[in-house]
């Protein structure tokens, strides 16, 4: 028998997590893992105590047409990401690897492109996070090295 990669391993787990999520648009999941270790999960819904898209059975930003990646303001969720760096402890996640996986909540079908938002970027910049790896496929997945957020600092210069 052929054992799967870690990164799949990881990835798959964090597949599982999204399993929680409750958005009615796309659902993530998405784990820290340092030193072989899980040091949190997450996945994408609204904060604790407020009611879920899943719940009032509409989406804002899908009832406003907002095309994706715009206007997150409006989104009641909390990112997967920033979920599970939340629940971690900024030394836990130093060095450490963030794995995550999106699906179309509608359809069930992997988001083969899927990736971090721009706020979640800086996010995971914050927590030191090293690599994010992101499933593209059931066995395929591309790997992040943070750095290179860094280094593409995607801000305009002012003038």
């Amino acid at each position: 028998m052929e054992r799967i990669s870690k990164e799949n391993y990881y990835l798959d787990i964090a597949q599982t997590v999204l399993e929680r999520a409750t958005c009615l648009r796309r659902v993530y999941g998405a784990i820290i893992v340092k030193n072989d270790e899980i040091i949190s999960t997450g996945y994408n819904g609204a904060p604790r105590g407020r009611r879920n898209c899943v719940d009032m059975g509409y989406c804002t930003r899908e009832a406003l047409a907002v095309p994706r990646g715009e206007r997150y303001e409006l989104c009641r969720s909390v990112h997967a990401e920033a979920n599970a760096i939340i629940s971690a402890a900024r030394r836990d996640m130093v060095g450490a690897t963030l794995y995550l996986v999106g699906r179309d909540a509608r359809t069930g079908e992997l988001q083969g492109d899927a990736t971090c938002c721009a706020m979640c970027r800086r996010t995971v910049i914050n927590a030191g996070i090293e690599r994010v790896v992101i499933r593209r496929t059931p066995t395929e997945f591309e790997v992040v090295n943070v750095q290179e957020w860094i280094d593409g600092d995607d801000l305009p210069a002012l003038e």
